[in-house]
């Protein structure tokens, strides 16, 4: 079976319509202001309208607080929440909701401790780590760092390019792989070529 892929950063209903013409299983809603992705609830109500019942619509928070959250989830009706900050997995599991636990892969963590601490149904994402952004860095991690035998979703993320997911795909076998940057013209600006040929490298990756 091959891999399934998220197309994160989705900033109006033309790019959710190409990235879904192209095979995208996911598309990522960044609602977080300080993202050069951001797009309001408003914005996120309006492509989430657009995005097929075959396709995951992801609502992307960081640090948003409870009542935010709910306007989310009551507005947009996504299908999974991602938490991509620093919420503990209280906070994350109040809501009885599925979501997507994002792991930045800091020196010194301890995974099998934050996989048992959260109960993310949707998955954990393992991205770059960086001092000062929460994701979209477009660096890559050392894939070695994750477990060869697991018993959650992995979604692999952190510097994927139409170049180099075969390999990625190939040496961590994912559950999914997320891309931003990696597919990108700009930021917020998805590339159609780029976004079909990630897609299709991820998927035939595993296919002998």
């Amino acid at each position: 079976m091959s891999v399934q892929v998220k197309i994160c950063g989705i900033t109006n209903v033309e790019q959710a319509l190409m990235a879904q013409r192209a095979g995208a299983d996911a598309l990522g809603l960044v609602i977080y202001s300080k993202s050069s992705r951001y797009v309001s609830i408003e914005q996120a109500a309006e492509i989430r309208s657009a995005i097929e019942p075959q396709t995951l619509a992801v609502a992307l928070l960081v640090n948003a607080d409870a009542d935010f959250v709910k306007r989310v989830i009551n507005e947009v009706r996504p299908d999974l929440l991602q938490f991509h900050g620093d919420e503990s997995p209280a906070f994350c599991q109040q809501f009885s909701f599925p979501f997507i636990r994002a792991i930045r892969m800091r020196e010194g963590l301890d995974l099998n401790a934050e996989v048992a601490a959260y109960n993310a149904d949707g998955g954990f994402l393992f991205d770059a780590w960086s001092d000062d952004q929460y994701g979209g860095t477009g660096h890559q991690f050392d894939w070695s760092r994750l477990p060869q035998e697991r018993e959650f979703k992995l979604i692999l993320a952190g510097g994927l390019r139409p170049d180099n997911i075969t390999q990625a795909v190939i040496q961590v076998q994912p559950d999914m792989v997320d891309v931003s940057g990696g597919v990108e013209l700009s930021a917020g600006v998805k590339d159609p070529q780029k976004v079909a040929t990630f897609i299709a490298n991820a998927k035939q990756a595993l296919i002998v």
